[in-house]
Order: structure tokens, then sequence, then C-alpha cells
């Protein structure tokens, strides 16, 4: 992910991204639709011995070098390495990423290993909300180019890479918007309030009314040249001498 330098177009472009009344707040709290934390149980793991034994589990070296493993309560899903790492994935909030790895590593240490529960982190919070407008992208693209990139033909939203908080958002012109890569809720939820001035300024108004046609024909002057007014006969052209 790169990041811009502390002056010239980047700068400009990080004093642009809260505006001046960006102090009335969104009133908008985004959904935390994921927490992904890793602990370290720090001690070997015979994969095939833990995938034999424990339910829920399953392990398949030739596609992935880690067992795959899922519990209900909190609903989760843990990647056990062979060194005692653990990757915890699907908890809904970091409360429920820490509850899950603790029984994960209880389970470990009832098939006999000697488990810790060492190194607990949050490494990624993923969150959604909808500011139920649409969103001029283009010009958002255009004005943000240091920390947005906009391809509609790979990907239909914006890509928006915030510097700080460090925070990726991705923005559909729907109005939702998807935050990921913060590491605390209080970042991913400053992010939002941040982008979301921004947001207001590029939305999509109404298109401009257009005049319809029959309008348009009633204010144009009578004559031979011109179209016929509505409801009025067409003007006759007078013949004259050898055109009689």
């Amino acid at each position: 992910m790169e990041e811009a330098g502390p002056s010239g177009p980047a700068a400009q472009a990080e004093q642009a991204i809260v505006p001046a009344d960006s102090s009335e707040g969104s009133g908008i709290t985004p959904q935390l639709q994921n927490i992904v934390a890793t602990v370290n149980l720090g001690v070997k793991l015979d994969l095939k011995n833990v995938a034999l034994h424990a339910r829920n589990a399953e392990f398949n070296p030739k596609r992935f070098s880690a067992v795959i493993m899922r519990i209900r309560d909190p609903k989760t899903t843990a990647l056990m390495f062979a060194s005692g790492k653990v990757v915890v994935t699907g908890a809904k909030s970091e409360d429920d990423a820490r509850n899950a790895a603790r029984k994960y590593g209880k389970i470990v240490t009832k098939l006999g290993y000697d488990a810790r529960f060492q190194d607990f982190k949050v490494q990624n919070i993923v969150g959604s909300t909808d500011v139920k407008f649409p969103i001029r992208l283009e010009g958002l693209a255009y004005s943000h180019a240091v920390f947005a990139s906009y391809e509609p033909e790979l990907f239909p939203g914006l890509i928006y890479r915030m510097k700080e908080p460090k925070v990726v958002l991705l923005i559909f012109v729907s109005g939702k918007v998807v935050l990921t890569g913060a590491k605390r809720r209080e970042d991913l939820y400053l992010a939002f309030e941040n982008i979301y001035p921004v947001l207001r300024q590029y939305r999509k108004g109404d298109a401009a009314p257009h005049k319809p046609r029959k309008q348009q024909q009633k204010t144009l002057p009578a004559g031979p040249s011109a179209p016929a007014q509505l409801g009025a006969p067409a003007p006759q052209l007078q013949l004259t001498g050898s055109q009689q």
C-alpha cells in the first residue's frame, strides 16, 4: 500500500479529506462484519492428529497447510498451523474473537498439548454501512487521485486508501461503504467520519429538468421558415406572377 509524501499534491489532498463542515458528524455507525485475530498457542502441533481427534476440523495438506476448525459460539473459523499459531476469523466483536481464541486453545489442550494463550492481537476489522444516497465516484476519484483509484472495468467500487487512520474504504455508487484494514474499532469509526463529508460533496443530485419539445415549439416565432405553433394552422404560401 503506497503512502503519500508530506508535501506537494499529496499534502493538499490530505487537507481536503476533512472539509470544514465535518464537525456535524454523520450520525451513522458502521456495523462490524468480521474480526480477524491471531494467537500463539506456544506449542508445535501435529495437524493430522488434531484434525483426526477434534470435532468440526478438516485438514487437506495438498490444498492448505493448516487445520480448518469451526465452533458455533461464538461462530468463528480458525486456521491452525503446525507452528502453533492460530488465525481466528468470523467474529463480530473483539471480545468474541478473544473468547473464540481461548476456546480453540482449550480444544488443543484437551487433545494432550500444553497449549498457552500468547500474543493475542486483532489484525483486521471489517465494517460496512450505507450512507443512503448515490455517489459520483468519477468526481471523487479525480479530486482525491492521490488516495483514490477507480477502475469500473475491473471493480465496481472506488478504492480509497486513507492515510490517517490507516484504513481502506470500498465506496460504491449506491452509497454502500465497506471499511477494512483497521486494527481498532475507533479507527474504523474515525475513518468513516473523515470520509462522510467528502461523500456528501459528491452526492449525486437529481438530473437537470429538460423542457419538453412541444413547449419549445410554442416559443418559436410564426413564419414560413418556422414550425407551425401548436394548435395553429400552418401558414399558406402565396403564389404570384408566373407561379400561378
